[in-house]
């Protein structure tokens, strides 16, 4: 049962001294930008509600947020003009400007 990751390991002592491992339910964090780590907005924890309390509808909804979608964007237009080259683009970005040039 407790073998999965859904469960965190906490140490606790107890009152007569002994070392014991207790396993508590992990809470789920809050979901986070891909590239520069800051929390999303407008996205809920946990499951209720509709596909739209979940995650946003715009492009790269749920994984980015909404200045390094704008930045993803911009990259991706000056590559598919041919004003930059790939290898001018940042490792973090360079993945979701590839999925945009692909469409």
């Amino acid at each position: 049962m407790h073998r999965s990751r859904s469960f965190k390991k906490v140490n606790r002592v107890t009152s007569t001294g002994r070392n014991v491992l207790h396993y508590r339910r992990a809470k789920p964090s809050m979901p986070h930008c891909a590239i520069c780590r800051i929390e999303l907005n407008g996205i809920g924890l946990g499951q209720k509600g509709g596909k739209s309390r979940r995650t946003n509808s715009r492009l790269f909804g749920g994984v980015l947020c909404a200045k390094c979608t704008a930045e993803v964007v911009k990259l991706g237009s000056r590559i598919e003009q041919g004003d930059m080259k790939l290898d001018d683009i940042g490792i973090k970005q360079k993945s979701f400007v590839l999925q945009l040039v692909a469409h």
